[in-house]
């Protein structure tokens, strides 16, 4: 078989929702991939509330919502399966991240598997970053191993998804790691003005750079680490909110100095590359500020896709390691993760 229809859901730690995308996968020579049909579901009040809190919850809470977000995810596909009249062999869930620390052996994605499967009476892959883990890698990034296949043409694959994250080739092995936090940040200060977030940056842009702030964030350790490395939200919570809310700015002015944060960051990495195209997705892409910040930085071609890919790509993706781990070939790239060895990652459950 060399045809695959697969469903791919992705919640990213942004909490903007779920991302479903119905793809079509075909293997001649090459990958080859369509993104059928796609649509972004918001979260209800109840599950974003959840979700934020579930770091500090019981282990007995995190266990009843990893099964009750099975089904909530569950309840999604069929709808996006009868509203699209859809026929998927099977369905990719990379779930929504609780923990991420790696160095301690431990990353958890909840929406189990089986739940989800359950409800929609389908295969389903999931839980794509344990088995990375038990091999002592970071369990992340997962995407490169698309870019690799599916992106080859483009030097540099960046997403501005809650975190910043390049792929790209390096002497016959991919490249891959977290740069810095974006939208996890950016969607934070703008709630604090009434925004869900920063649409095109225009608040950002109307802020005032606060240089002392600027210089602190670039002078964090992370970004003095070699990769591998990565990043998720305790990280950000333990690091980020608190040193930037001791400076006591107005949100925009954190916005803009928080842009400008991710600029430094994103050329510190790019500087030293050789030059060529960057294709850049996610829901960074639509930050016209931040884009045009970086253009002015980076001595090289911006690539903004479709609003499809810009969209979509990651959840595409997803459903593209759920066939690789089908067919029982490498998903999770050790030269990315550190890991011991390549794996297929990925529980299947039939």
């Amino acid at each position: 078989m060399n045809t695959y229809k697969v469903i791919g859901l992705m919640s990213g730690t942004s909490l903007d929702g779920v991302d479903l995308a119905y793809c079509e996968f075909v293997f001649d020579t090459s990958w080859k991939y369509q993104i059928i049909c796609a649509e972004t579901l918001s979260y209800p009040q109840f599950w974003k509330d959840k979700l934020a809190s579930l770091i500090n919850s019981p282990k007995s809470d995190i266990e009843l919502a990893h099964s009750e977000y099975g089904k909530y995810l569950g309840s999604l596909i069929n709808d996006f399966l009868v509203k699209y009249n859809l026929s998927p062999d099977f369905v990719s869930s990379h779930g929504h991240t609780i923990f991420h620390q790696p160095e301690k052996g431990l990353t958890l994605q909840i929406g189990d598997g089986k739940a989800i499967s359950n409800v929609i009476k389908l295969p389903v892959v999931y839980d794509f970053r344990t088995l990375d883990v038990q091999l002592g890698g970071q369990g992340a990034p997962l995407v490169p191993i698309g870019d690799e296949l599916l992106f080859g043409d483009f030097n540099y694959c960046l997403n501005f998804g809650g975190i910043a994250n390049i792929s790209y080739e390096h002497m016959g092995n991919r490249n891959a790691f977290d740069i810095c936090p974006v939208n996890m940040v950016l969607n934070h200060y703008s709630r604090k003005i009434g925004f869900e977030y920063d649409d095109k940056g225009q608040l950002a842009q109307s802020g005032k750079l606060n240089s002392d702030l600027l210089n602190q964030l670039n002078k964090l350790d992370y970004y003095q680490q070699s990769p591998p490395k990565s990043l998720g939200r305790e990280w950000v919570d333990t690091n980020i909110f608190p040193l930037i809310d001791d400076f006591k700015l107005e949100p925009i002015d954190v916005l803009k100095t928080f842009t400008k944060h991710i600029v430094f960051q994103i050329n510190s990495v790019l500087i030293d590359l050789q030059k060529g195209q960057i294709l850049i997705t996610g829901g960074g892409a639509r930050n016209t500020y931040l884009i045009e910040q970086l253009q002015k930085a980076v001595d090289m071609e911006i690539v903004i896709p479709d609003e499809v890919l810009i969209d979509y790509k990651e959840a595409m993706v997803f459903a593209f390691l759920a066939v690789l781990r089908w067919r029982n070939e490498i998903n999770c790239l050790s030269s990315v993760t550190g890991a011991s060895r390549d794996s297929s990652s990925g529980v299947i459950i039939k």
